[in-house]
């Protein structure tokens, strides 16, 4: 079987959320299964290190995925007539894009919905193309998949889709992510914060995320509590707006807070399994990884009673509600002051990330792909 792949957020050194679950499953459905050939479509000069196994053709196509214009004419135009060239039986994509040109069956796995619920996060072009197209992707698909049951029963309900026909996949975490000995612990802490414990956040500064809400309830957290402890933000430093930005320089404690910028791996383990707890917050995800990775490394987490993270969390988590600058504020409060509570979500976190594993993923998804034929 030959099957063509859309393989655009393969970046070096720029693996987030759509590119990490692309890089994990693919790296082991290519080596697993040498008996089959894949077309690996990128849409500027791939990395080698994304060359898993030499069962992989990489082709770039000569148009950009860089605009919802040239979206259009990639997924449209040059990726049917690829598709053909190389006579693929399958177009399997991992991150939601897709074509309808084709009579090539597709497996689509598309994350979340945010550009159905939250239409104000993108530029009108971008939310234009999102609520045109995916749609007509998931109704084209031969078969669909996505990361957690918030997101297979959410395009159920907003597009009237067969849940038989969407498997969920779930996400993994890096076996970097890992507990780290106290002495390390002490050391991040050290260099990052006088020695002072540590709140983290990790992921892009993007108005899903709550960003404005997170820096809100961490300075009432402090105003009330005086506690040391300070919030650490590992992210480009992008604003999603100026609402973000407004928020932060009216902080009354914003010398809490540190912006790391983009760090590697190993840094970012670091600095996360040091830190007293993860804080996520979002408005909308489709399963939140860095909330996994922190409960790999034991470290509770503080996040969001809505969409998919209490299904991630389980009982691992301190559940709290991002619309509530209070109820937010209270779980800062609950993790800083109550080590017994804390140590009590750690234990819980070491059954609940049982549950979830990259080797796991990458059968869930060649599984659905088997599925189509």
């Amino acid at each position: 079987m030959k099957i063509a792949v859309n393989t655009q957020h393969l970046l070096k050194d720029r693996l987030e959320g759509l590119g990490r679950f692309t890089f994990e499953t693919l790296k082991r459905i290519t080596r697993q299964h040498p008996e089959h050939q894949f077309v690996f479509i990128f849409d500027r000069p791939w990395n080698e290190q994304f060359i898993f196994s030499d069962n992989i053709i990489p082709i770039k196509t000569l148009i950009p995925s860089r605009h919802p214009l040239l979206w259009y004419l990639r997924f449209e135009q040059a990726i049917p007539v690829l598709l053909k060239k190389h006579k693929a039986d399958l177009f399997l994509s991992t991150d939601g894009w897709s074509t309808l040109n084709t009579k090539v069956k597709r497996y689509t796995v598309i994350h979340d919905l945010d550009f159905v619920h939250h239409p104000e996060n993108f530029s009108w072009l971008k939310q234009k193309y999102f609520n045109t197209y995916f749609p007509k992707f998931a109704r084209r698909a031969t078969r669909l998949g996505t990361v957690s049951e918030y997101s297979r029963n959410d395009m159920v309900k907003t597009w009237n889709l067969s849940a038989n026909s969407i498997d969920v996949i779930y996400n993994g975490s890096n076996a970097l992510y890992k507990p780290v000995a106290p002495e390390v612990a002490e050391q991040a802490r050290k260099e990052f914060t006088q020695g002072k414990p540590y709140f983290i956040y990790v992921g892009s500064l993007n108005p899903r995320k709550n960003i404005e809400g997170m820096m809100q309830s961490f300075d009432a957290f402090k105003q009330q509590s005086g506690l040391t402890h300070q919030l650490v933000i590992v992210g480009e430093k992008m604003w999603g707006n100026s609402e973000i930005e407004n928020v932060y320089e009216n902080m009354l404690h914003k010398n809490d807070v540190l912006f790391t910028g983009r760090l590697s791996d190993e840094k970012l383990h670091i600095l996360l399994a040091s830190a007293h707890a993860l804080v996520l917050v979002s408005h909308l995800e489709g399963f939140g990884i860095p909330l996994l990775e922190a409960m790999c490394c034991d470290v509770p987490v503080l996040c969001s009673n809505v969409t998919a993270l209490p299904e991630v969390a389980g009982n691992a988590g301190h559940l709290v509600n991002p619309n509530s600058v209070d109820s937010i504020a209270q779980g800062f409060a609950k993790l800083a002051g109550d080590e017994n509570y804390r140590q009590s979500l750690i234990s819980n976190a070491r059954i609940q990330r049982v549950k979830f594993n990259w080797d796991q993923s990458a059968e869930r998804l060649w599984n659905g792909i088997e599925k189509c034929f």
